[in-house]
Protein backbone atom coordinates (compact mmCIF):
# COMPACT_ATOMS: atom_id res chain seq x y z
CA UNK A 1 0.00 0.00 0.00
CA UNK A 2 1.48 3.31 -1.05
CA UNK A 3 2.14 5.90 1.57
CA UNK A 4 0.18 9.17 1.30
CA UNK A 5 2.22 12.03 -0.10
CA UNK A 6 3.91 14.17 2.48
CA UNK A 7 2.31 17.58 3.02
CA UNK A 8 4.13 20.43 1.35
CA UNK A 9 5.97 22.72 3.73
CA UNK A 10 4.81 26.37 3.90
CA UNK A 11 7.05 28.59 1.89
CA UNK A 12 7.84 32.24 2.46
CA UNK A 13 5.72 33.08 -0.59
CA UNK A 14 2.55 31.42 0.72
CA UNK A 15 3.01 33.04 4.14
CA UNK A 16 3.44 36.45 2.51
CA UNK A 17 0.27 35.99 0.49
CA UNK A 18 -1.65 34.94 3.58
CA UNK A 19 -0.59 38.01 5.55
CA UNK A 20 -0.88 40.67 2.82
CA UNK A 21 -3.00 43.62 3.91
CA UNK A 22 -4.55 46.44 1.94
CA UNK A 23 -2.09 48.85 3.52
CA UNK A 24 0.76 46.86 1.95
CA UNK A 25 -0.36 47.84 -1.53
CA UNK A 26 1.20 50.69 -3.47
CA UNK A 27 -0.40 54.08 -2.66
CA UNK A 28 -0.79 55.00 -6.32
CA UNK A 29 -2.58 51.72 -7.04
CA UNK A 30 -4.91 52.24 -4.11
CA UNK A 31 -5.62 55.81 -5.23
CA UNK A 32 -6.44 54.56 -8.73
CA UNK A 33 -8.89 52.00 -7.31
CA UNK A 34 -10.46 54.68 -5.10
CA UNK A 35 -11.35 56.82 -8.13
CA UNK A 36 -14.22 54.37 -8.73
CA UNK A 37 -15.75 55.17 -5.32
CA UNK A 38 -18.57 57.65 -4.77
CA UNK A 39 -18.03 60.74 -2.62
CA UNK A 40 -19.87 59.04 0.25
CA UNK A 41 -17.66 55.96 -0.05
CA UNK A 42 -14.55 58.16 -0.08
CA UNK A 43 -15.75 59.80 3.13
CA UNK A 44 -16.24 56.37 4.71
CA UNK A 45 -12.79 55.29 3.53
CA UNK A 46 -11.18 58.38 5.07
CA UNK A 47 -12.65 57.51 8.48
CA UNK A 48 -11.18 53.99 8.45
CA UNK A 49 -7.53 54.81 9.28
CA UNK A 50 -4.91 57.53 8.90
CA UNK A 51 -3.30 55.66 6.02
CA UNK A 52 -6.55 55.30 4.08
CA UNK A 53 -7.47 58.91 4.88
CA UNK A 54 -4.29 59.98 3.11
CA UNK A 55 -5.32 57.87 0.12
CA UNK A 56 -8.88 59.25 0.11
CA UNK A 57 -7.58 62.83 0.16
CA UNK A 58 -5.06 62.39 -2.68
CA UNK A 59 -5.19 64.94 -5.50
CA UNK A 60 -5.50 62.34 -8.26
CA UNK A 61 -8.83 61.08 -6.90
CA UNK A 62 -10.35 64.53 -6.55
CA UNK A 63 -9.02 65.67 -9.92
CA UNK A 64 -10.80 62.66 -11.43
CA UNK A 65 -14.07 63.59 -9.71
CA UNK A 66 -13.64 67.21 -10.76
CA UNK A 67 -13.27 66.25 -14.42
CA UNK A 68 -16.36 64.06 -14.20
CA UNK A 69 -18.39 66.77 -12.50
CA UNK A 70 -17.22 69.81 -14.48
CA UNK A 71 -15.69 68.54 -17.73
CA UNK A 72 -15.58 71.99 -19.37
CA UNK A 73 -13.72 73.69 -16.52
CA UNK A 74 -10.02 73.65 -15.72
CA UNK A 75 -8.57 73.62 -12.24
CA UNK A 76 -6.15 76.43 -11.48
CA UNK A 77 -3.30 75.96 -9.03
CA UNK A 78 -4.51 75.74 -5.43
CA UNK A 79 -2.15 75.51 -2.47
CA UNK A 80 -4.79 73.93 -0.22
CA UNK A 81 -5.22 70.90 -2.48
CA UNK A 82 -7.63 69.69 -5.12
CA UNK A 83 -10.05 68.18 -2.59
CA UNK A 84 -10.65 71.50 -0.86
CA UNK A 85 -11.01 73.30 -4.20
CA UNK A 86 -13.57 70.70 -5.31
CA UNK A 87 -15.57 70.97 -2.09
CA UNK A 88 -15.42 74.78 -2.07
CA UNK A 89 -16.75 74.91 -5.62
CA UNK A 90 -19.49 72.41 -4.82
CA UNK A 91 -20.48 74.40 -1.73
CA UNK A 92 -20.59 77.61 -3.78
CA UNK A 93 -22.98 75.94 -6.25
CA UNK A 94 -25.28 74.88 -3.41
CA UNK A 95 -25.18 78.44 -2.06
CA UNK A 96 -26.20 79.95 -5.44
CA UNK A 97 -22.97 82.02 -5.67
CA UNK A 98 -23.12 82.21 -9.47
CA UNK A 99 -24.41 84.62 -12.09
CA UNK A 100 -25.25 82.14 -14.86
CA UNK A 101 -27.67 79.44 -13.71
CA UNK A 102 -29.80 77.64 -16.25
CA UNK A 103 -33.16 79.51 -16.24
CA UNK A 104 -36.51 78.30 -17.48
CA UNK A 105 -39.59 80.55 -17.21
CA UNK A 106 -43.11 79.20 -17.54
CA UNK A 107 -46.10 81.53 -17.82
CA UNK A 108 -49.37 80.27 -16.34
CA UNK A 109 -52.88 81.45 -15.57
CA UNK A 110 -53.26 84.56 -13.41
CA UNK A 111 -54.23 82.59 -10.30
CA UNK A 112 -52.52 82.08 -6.94
CA UNK A 113 -50.02 79.22 -6.88
CA UNK A 114 -50.84 77.50 -3.61
CA UNK A 115 -48.19 74.77 -3.46
CA UNK A 116 -45.01 74.00 -5.38
CA UNK A 117 -42.57 71.07 -5.22
CA UNK A 118 -39.29 70.07 -6.88
CA UNK A 119 -38.84 66.38 -7.69
CA UNK A 120 -35.31 66.30 -9.10
CA UNK A 121 -35.80 68.27 -12.37
CA UNK A 122 -39.59 68.02 -12.32
CA UNK A 123 -41.68 70.99 -11.17
CA UNK A 124 -45.08 70.25 -9.62
CA UNK A 125 -47.46 73.05 -8.61
CA UNK A 126 -51.12 73.59 -7.88
CA UNK A 127 -53.54 76.38 -8.71
CA UNK A 128 -56.91 75.87 -7.06
CA UNK A 129 -57.98 72.30 -7.88
CA UNK A 130 -55.56 71.88 -10.80
CA UNK A 131 -52.11 70.24 -10.60
CA UNK A 132 -49.53 70.93 -13.25
CA UNK A 133 -46.28 69.08 -13.82
CA UNK A 134 -43.38 70.19 -15.97
CA UNK A 135 -40.41 67.95 -16.76
CA UNK A 136 -37.70 70.51 -17.45
CA UNK A 137 -35.52 68.05 -19.37
CA UNK A 138 -38.21 67.22 -21.96
CA UNK A 139 -39.89 70.64 -21.93
CA UNK A 140 -36.93 72.17 -23.79
CA UNK A 141 -37.23 69.57 -26.55
CA UNK A 142 -40.92 70.20 -27.10
CA UNK A 143 -42.46 68.33 -24.18
CA UNK A 144 -45.82 69.48 -22.87
CA UNK A 145 -47.00 70.71 -19.48
CA UNK A 146 -49.02 67.93 -17.85
CA UNK A 147 -52.38 68.95 -16.38
CA UNK A 148 -54.05 66.83 -13.68
CA UNK A 149 -57.61 67.86 -12.86
CA UNK A 150 -59.16 64.95 -10.93
CA UNK A 151 -59.75 67.07 -7.81
CA UNK A 152 -62.83 69.32 -7.96
CA UNK A 153 -61.94 71.71 -5.10
CA UNK A 154 -58.86 73.57 -3.86
CA UNK A 155 -55.82 71.43 -3.08
CA UNK A 156 -54.73 71.84 0.55
CA UNK A 157 -51.50 69.83 0.78
CA UNK A 158 -48.95 68.12 -1.52
CA UNK A 159 -46.34 65.54 -0.49
CA UNK A 160 -43.72 63.44 -2.27
CA UNK A 161 -42.99 59.93 -0.97
CA UNK A 162 -40.50 57.29 -2.21
CA UNK A 163 -42.07 54.93 -4.71
CA UNK A 164 -40.38 51.94 -3.05
CA UNK A 165 -42.53 52.51 0.06
CA UNK A 166 -45.68 51.82 -1.96
CA UNK A 167 -46.96 48.81 -3.91
CA UNK A 168 -46.09 50.27 -7.33
CA UNK A 169 -42.42 49.22 -7.56
CA UNK A 170 -41.84 46.72 -10.35
CA UNK A 171 -38.13 47.17 -11.06
CA UNK A 172 -34.90 48.47 -9.59
CA UNK A 173 -34.91 51.62 -11.76
CA UNK A 174 -38.27 52.69 -10.33
CA UNK A 175 -36.97 52.58 -6.76
CA UNK A 176 -35.44 56.02 -7.23
CA UNK A 177 -38.78 57.58 -8.23
CA UNK A 178 -41.35 59.37 -6.07
CA UNK A 179 -45.12 59.38 -5.94
CA UNK A 180 -47.20 62.50 -5.37
CA UNK A 181 -49.98 62.53 -2.76
CA UNK A 182 -52.46 65.42 -2.59
CA UNK A 183 -55.34 66.35 -0.30
CA UNK A 184 -58.23 68.61 -1.17
CA UNK A 185 -61.30 70.46 0.05
CA UNK A 186 -63.32 67.93 -1.98
CA UNK A 187 -62.90 65.47 0.97
CA UNK A 188 -60.48 63.24 -0.98
CA UNK A 189 -56.83 62.21 -1.07
CA UNK A 190 -55.24 61.22 -4.36
CA UNK A 191 -52.03 59.35 -5.18
CA UNK A 192 -50.37 60.22 -8.50
CA UNK A 193 -47.66 58.47 -10.48
CA UNK A 194 -46.47 59.14 -14.03
CA UNK A 195 -48.93 62.00 -14.38
CA UNK A 196 -52.10 60.02 -13.64
CA UNK A 197 -54.18 59.35 -10.53
CA UNK A 198 -53.51 55.80 -9.30
CA UNK A 199 -55.57 55.84 -6.07
CA UNK A 200 -58.37 57.91 -4.58
CA UNK A 201 -58.99 57.71 -0.81
CA UNK A 202 -62.25 58.91 0.71
CA UNK A 203 -63.46 58.87 4.31
CA UNK A 204 -63.23 62.35 5.82
CA UNK A 205 -66.51 64.14 6.47
CA UNK A 206 -65.10 67.46 5.31
CA UNK A 207 -62.07 69.02 3.71
CA UNK A 208 -58.79 67.14 4.13
CA UNK A 209 -56.49 69.81 5.55
CA UNK A 210 -53.08 68.14 5.92
CA UNK A 211 -50.98 65.01 5.29
CA UNK A 212 -48.18 63.45 7.30
CA UNK A 213 -44.69 64.62 6.30
CA UNK A 214 -43.48 60.99 6.14
CA UNK A 215 -45.08 57.58 5.85
CA UNK A 216 -45.58 55.70 9.12
CA UNK A 217 -44.14 52.29 9.92
CA UNK A 218 -40.87 50.32 9.86
CA UNK A 219 -41.55 47.47 7.46
CA UNK A 220 -42.56 47.31 3.85
CA UNK A 221 -46.22 48.17 4.47
CA UNK A 222 -46.24 51.92 5.04
CA UNK A 223 -49.21 53.95 6.21
CA UNK A 224 -50.22 57.50 5.25
CA UNK A 225 -51.88 59.77 7.81
CA UNK A 226 -54.32 62.57 7.03
CA UNK A 227 -56.04 65.21 9.12
CA UNK A 228 -59.32 66.90 8.35
CA UNK A 229 -61.68 69.72 9.12
CA UNK A 230 -63.84 67.07 10.82
CA UNK A 231 -61.23 66.83 13.61
CA UNK A 232 -60.30 63.22 12.82
CA UNK A 233 -56.97 61.62 11.97
CA UNK A 234 -57.19 58.82 9.43
CA UNK A 235 -54.65 56.14 8.52
CA UNK A 236 -54.48 54.79 4.96
CA UNK A 237 -52.67 51.81 3.44
CA UNK A 238 -50.89 52.70 0.20
CA UNK A 239 -50.66 49.04 -0.79
CA UNK A 240 -54.42 48.53 -1.22
CA UNK A 241 -55.51 47.55 -4.70
CA UNK A 242 -58.07 49.24 -6.90
CA UNK A 243 -58.08 52.77 -8.25
CA UNK A 244 -60.67 53.86 -5.71
CA UNK A 245 -58.49 52.60 -2.84
CA UNK A 246 -61.06 50.11 -1.54
CA UNK A 247 -60.37 49.01 2.04
CA UNK A 248 -57.48 51.47 2.22
CA UNK A 249 -58.79 53.13 5.40
CA UNK A 250 -57.09 51.30 8.28
CA UNK A 251 -58.13 53.43 11.24
CA UNK A 252 -59.88 56.63 12.29
CA UNK A 253 -58.46 58.36 15.36
CA UNK A 254 -60.69 60.62 17.43
CA UNK A 255 -59.73 63.16 20.09
CA UNK A 256 -59.27 66.59 18.54
CA UNK A 257 -62.16 69.00 19.04
CA UNK A 258 -61.07 71.37 16.27
CA UNK A 259 -59.83 70.88 12.68
CA UNK A 260 -56.43 69.15 12.41
CA UNK A 261 -53.94 71.53 10.80
CA UNK A 262 -50.43 70.04 11.28
CA UNK A 263 -48.81 66.58 11.29
CA UNK A 264 -45.30 65.21 11.80
CA UNK A 265 -43.83 61.72 12.27
CA UNK A 266 -41.50 61.16 15.23
CA UNK A 267 -37.88 60.60 14.23
CA UNK A 268 -36.94 58.11 16.94
CA UNK A 269 -40.04 55.91 16.47
CA UNK A 270 -41.63 55.95 12.99
CA UNK A 271 -44.93 54.55 14.28
CA UNK A 272 -45.58 57.68 16.38
CA UNK A 273 -47.64 60.42 14.76
CA UNK A 274 -47.85 63.95 16.19
CA UNK A 275 -50.89 66.03 15.28
CA UNK A 276 -51.94 69.57 16.11
CA UNK A 277 -55.36 71.18 15.78
CA UNK A 278 -56.31 74.80 15.23
CA UNK A 279 -56.84 75.30 18.97
CA UNK A 280 -53.10 74.52 19.48
CA UNK A 281 -53.79 71.16 21.16
CA UNK A 282 -51.11 68.56 20.44
CA UNK A 283 -51.67 64.80 20.47
CA UNK A 284 -49.26 61.90 19.97
CA UNK A 285 -50.65 58.67 18.53
CA UNK A 286 -49.15 55.18 18.50
CA UNK A 287 -50.38 53.96 15.12
CA UNK A 288 -49.46 50.33 15.88
CA UNK A 289 -51.94 50.12 18.78
CA UNK A 290 -54.89 47.89 18.03
CA UNK A 291 -58.01 48.99 19.87
CA UNK A 292 -61.73 49.22 19.20
CA UNK A 293 -61.70 52.60 20.94
CA UNK A 294 -59.46 54.60 18.64
CA UNK A 295 -58.99 57.47 21.12
CA UNK A 296 -56.95 55.05 23.25
CA UNK A 297 -54.24 55.16 20.56
CA UNK A 298 -53.36 58.60 21.93
CA UNK A 299 -50.26 58.21 24.12
CA UNK A 300 -49.55 61.87 24.90
CA UNK A 301 -51.10 65.34 24.95
CA UNK A 302 -50.00 68.93 25.47
CA UNK A 303 -50.88 72.44 24.31
CA UNK A 304 -49.03 75.64 23.48
CA UNK A 305 -50.07 79.32 23.37
CA UNK A 306 -50.72 81.07 20.07
CA UNK A 307 -52.08 80.08 16.69
CA UNK A 308 -50.27 77.05 15.17
CA UNK A 309 -47.82 77.84 12.37
CA UNK A 310 -45.70 74.72 11.86
CA UNK A 311 -44.08 71.85 13.75
CA UNK A 312 -41.22 69.46 13.04
CA UNK A 313 -39.91 66.34 14.79
CA UNK A 314 -36.23 65.64 15.36
CA UNK A 315 -35.65 62.26 17.00
CA UNK A 316 -37.48 62.46 20.36
CA UNK A 317 -37.92 66.25 20.30
CA UNK A 318 -40.84 68.19 18.84
CA UNK A 319 -40.36 71.82 17.75
CA UNK A 320 -43.64 73.74 17.67
CA UNK A 321 -43.93 77.19 16.10
CA UNK A 322 -47.09 78.89 17.32
CA UNK A 323 -47.95 82.53 17.80
CA UNK A 324 -44.75 84.39 18.57
CA UNK A 325 -42.57 81.55 19.93
CA UNK A 326 -41.01 78.15 19.22
CA UNK A 327 -41.39 75.62 22.02
CA UNK A 328 -39.49 72.33 22.33
CA UNK A 329 -41.37 69.30 23.72
CA UNK A 330 -39.84 65.93 24.69
CA UNK A 331 -42.10 63.31 23.09
CA UNK A 332 -41.06 60.67 25.65
CA UNK A 333 -42.41 62.67 28.59
CA UNK A 334 -44.57 65.29 26.82
CA UNK A 335 -42.81 67.90 28.95
CA UNK A 336 -41.86 71.29 27.56
CA UNK A 337 -38.07 71.45 27.46
CA UNK A 338 -37.48 75.05 26.48
CA UNK A 339 -38.56 78.05 24.44
CA UNK A 340 -35.84 78.54 21.82
CA UNK A 341 -37.16 81.54 19.86
CA UNK A 342 -39.45 84.50 20.54
CA UNK A 343 -40.44 87.19 18.06
CA UNK A 344 -43.20 89.78 18.39
CA UNK A 345 -45.82 90.27 17.12
CA UNK A 346 -45.80 86.82 15.50
CA UNK A 347 -43.79 84.33 13.49
CA UNK A 348 -44.49 83.94 9.77
CA UNK A 349 -42.35 80.90 8.87
CA UNK A 350 -40.08 78.34 10.48
CA UNK A 351 -37.26 75.96 9.46
CA UNK A 352 -34.85 73.82 11.46
CA UNK A 353 -31.39 72.33 10.89
CA UNK A 354 -30.82 69.93 13.84
CA UNK A 355 -27.36 68.84 12.65
CA UNK A 356 -26.13 72.40 13.16
CA UNK A 357 -28.42 73.17 16.15
CA UNK A 358 -29.97 76.03 14.18
CA UNK A 359 -33.49 77.36 13.77
CA UNK A 360 -34.56 80.02 11.28
CA UNK A 361 -37.74 82.06 11.59
CA UNK A 362 -39.43 84.59 9.34
CA UNK A 363 -40.54 87.97 10.68
CA UNK A 364 -41.46 91.39 9.33
CA UNK A 365 -38.81 92.56 6.87
CA UNK A 366 -36.26 89.98 7.99
CA UNK A 367 -35.49 86.41 8.92
CA UNK A 368 -33.69 85.43 12.13
CA UNK A 369 -31.23 82.64 12.87
CA UNK A 370 -31.27 81.10 16.35
CA UNK A 371 -28.73 78.81 18.01
CA UNK A 372 -30.65 76.15 19.94
CA UNK A 373 -27.77 75.62 22.40
CA UNK A 374 -27.51 79.30 23.29
CA UNK A 375 -31.28 79.60 23.62
CA UNK A 376 -31.30 76.77 26.15
CA UNK A 377 -28.81 78.66 28.34
CA UNK A 378 -30.47 82.09 28.10
CA UNK A 379 -33.52 83.20 30.07
CA UNK A 380 -34.72 85.16 27.01
CA UNK A 381 -33.58 83.76 23.66
CA UNK A 382 -32.01 86.15 21.15
CA UNK A 383 -31.20 85.55 17.48
CA UNK A 384 -27.53 85.11 16.62
CA UNK A 385 -27.98 86.64 13.15
CA UNK A 386 -30.66 88.80 11.55
CA UNK A 387 -31.10 88.46 7.80
CA UNK A 388 -32.39 91.89 6.76
CA UNK A 389 -33.46 93.16 3.36
CA UNK A 390 -37.12 92.26 2.87
CA UNK A 391 -39.99 94.71 2.58
CA UNK A 392 -42.84 92.58 3.90
CA UNK A 393 -43.29 89.46 6.01
CA UNK A 394 -40.94 86.52 5.31
CA UNK A 395 -43.46 83.75 4.72
CA UNK A 396 -41.22 81.57 2.52
CA UNK A 397 -38.24 79.92 4.14
CA UNK A 398 -35.83 77.12 3.23
CA UNK A 399 -32.78 75.93 5.17
CA UNK A 400 -30.29 73.15 4.38
CA UNK A 401 -26.66 72.51 5.45
CA UNK A 402 -25.39 75.07 2.89
CA UNK A 403 -27.88 77.93 2.70
CA UNK A 404 -30.98 79.75 3.81
CA UNK A 405 -33.43 81.09 1.21
CA UNK A 406 -36.00 83.71 2.22
CA UNK A 407 -38.91 85.39 0.43
CA UNK A 408 -42.50 86.58 0.65
CA UNK A 409 -45.38 88.34 -1.08
CA UNK A 410 -43.97 91.73 -0.13
CA UNK A 411 -40.87 91.31 -2.35
CA UNK A 412 -40.35 90.54 -6.02
CA UNK A 413 -37.18 88.59 -5.17
CA UNK A 414 -35.82 85.89 -2.87
CA UNK A 415 -32.51 86.13 -1.01
CA UNK A 416 -29.94 83.39 -0.45
CA UNK A 417 -27.64 83.38 2.60
CA UNK A 418 -24.76 81.28 3.92
CA UNK A 419 -26.13 79.15 6.74
CA UNK A 420 -22.95 79.35 8.86
CA UNK A 421 -22.24 83.08 8.59
CA UNK A 422 -25.50 84.70 7.50
CA UNK A 423 -23.69 86.38 4.60
CA UNK A 424 -25.93 87.09 1.62
CA UNK A 425 -24.87 85.11 -1.45
CA UNK A 426 -27.45 86.04 -4.10
CA UNK A 427 -30.70 87.84 -4.88
CA UNK A 428 -33.00 86.17 -7.42
CA UNK A 429 -35.83 88.04 -9.13
CA UNK A 430 -39.22 86.29 -9.13
CA UNK A 431 -40.91 88.85 -11.35
CA UNK A 432 -40.81 89.76 -15.04
CA UNK A 433 -42.13 92.84 -16.90
CA UNK A 434 -44.74 90.64 -18.56
CA UNK A 435 -46.57 90.31 -15.23
CA UNK A 436 -47.50 93.99 -15.44
CA UNK A 437 -46.16 95.30 -12.12
CA UNK A 438 -42.78 95.42 -10.42
CA UNK A 439 -44.49 95.11 -7.02
CA UNK A 440 -45.71 91.54 -7.54
CA UNK A 441 -44.14 89.33 -4.88
CA UNK A 442 -43.20 85.67 -4.54
CA UNK A 443 -46.15 83.45 -3.56
CA UNK A 444 -44.49 80.02 -3.46
CA UNK A 445 -40.98 78.55 -3.48
CA UNK A 446 -39.24 75.18 -3.49
CA UNK A 447 -35.51 74.41 -3.20
CA UNK A 448 -33.70 71.15 -3.86
CA UNK A 449 -29.88 71.12 -3.69
CA UNK A 450 -28.62 73.45 -6.48
CA UNK A 451 -32.11 74.06 -7.90
CA UNK A 452 -34.79 76.56 -6.98
CA UNK A 453 -38.24 77.30 -8.37
CA UNK A 454 -40.30 80.38 -7.49
CA UNK A 455 -43.86 81.33 -8.35
CA UNK A 456 -45.64 84.68 -8.62
CA UNK A 457 -48.74 85.98 -10.38
CA UNK A 458 -50.14 89.29 -11.63
CA UNK A 459 -53.42 90.48 -13.09
CA UNK A 460 -52.79 89.01 -16.52
CA UNK A 461 -50.72 85.86 -15.94
CA UNK A 462 -48.59 83.92 -13.51
CA UNK A 463 -44.91 83.01 -13.64
CA UNK A 464 -43.05 79.89 -12.52
CA UNK A 465 -39.30 80.49 -12.70
CA UNK A 466 -36.84 77.57 -12.46
CA UNK A 467 -33.10 78.00 -11.89
CA UNK A 468 -30.48 75.26 -11.87
CA UNK A 469 -27.04 76.25 -10.57
CA UNK A 470 -25.45 72.80 -10.92
CA UNK A 471 -23.86 73.68 -14.28
CA UNK A 472 -23.06 77.33 -13.53
CA UNK A 473 -19.52 78.58 -14.25
CA UNK A 474 -19.49 82.34 -13.57
CA UNK A 475 -19.05 83.03 -9.85
CA UNK A 476 -20.50 86.25 -8.46
CA UNK A 477 -17.92 88.74 -7.29
CA UNK A 478 -20.36 89.79 -4.56
CA UNK A 479 -23.80 88.79 -3.33
CA UNK A 480 -25.65 91.22 -5.59
CA UNK A 481 -27.63 88.85 -7.74
CA UNK A 482 -29.44 88.71 -11.06
CA UNK A 483 -28.61 92.18 -12.31
CA UNK A 484 -24.84 92.10 -11.72
CA UNK A 485 -22.34 91.39 -14.48
CA UNK A 486 -19.40 89.30 -13.30
CA UNK A 487 -16.09 88.24 -14.72
CA UNK A 488 -15.56 84.68 -15.93
CA UNK A 489 -12.86 84.00 -13.35
CA UNK A 490 -12.78 82.61 -9.84
CA UNK A 491 -10.38 81.95 -7.02
CA UNK A 492 -9.94 78.28 -7.85
CA UNK A 493 -10.98 77.78 -11.44
CA UNK A 494 -9.89 79.03 -14.83
CA UNK A 495 -11.90 79.23 -18.04
CA UNK A 496 -11.59 76.15 -20.26
CA UNK A 497 -10.28 76.79 -23.77
CA UNK A 498 -9.65 74.41 -26.66
CA UNK A 499 -6.86 74.17 -29.18
CA UNK A 500 -7.85 73.84 -32.82
CA UNK A 501 -4.60 72.08 -33.68
CA UNK A 502 -4.60 68.98 -31.49
CA UNK A 503 -7.86 69.06 -29.56
CA UNK A 504 -6.08 69.32 -26.20
CA UNK A 505 -6.89 71.72 -23.38
CA UNK A 506 -4.81 74.84 -23.03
Amino acid sequence: MAEPPASQPHTATTEAVATTKITDLDEDSLAHCATYLSLQDLSNLAMTSKFLKKIAYSDSIWLHHFRLRWPLEMLSSCSSGVRKAYLDWRTALHQFKFADPFILDLYTEARPLDHILLDKNDIIFSQGSIIRMMKTDSFLSGGSLARMSDHNARITCMRLFPLNETSFVRGEIQREENVLVTSSCDHSIRLWWKGTCQRCFRGHNGAVSTLSDKLLGDGGLKVLASGGEDGTVRLWSLSSSGKRGQQALKATLYGHQKPVSLMSVAGYKPSLLVTMSKDSKVRVWDTTTSSAIRSSCCVGMTSVPGAPLDMKCDEALLYIAAGSSIVVVDLRTMQKVNTVAVYQPKLYSFAIMPSKSLICTGGLGKAMLWDIRRSQEASKPKPVIELDGHMGSVTLLHMDPYKIVTGGLGDNFVNAWEVDTGKQTNTLLCNRPELGSAKIGCSAMAVNACRIVTASYGEGQGLVSFRDFSGATRPLLSGCGDDEEDADVSKFWGTQTYSDSDGSYE
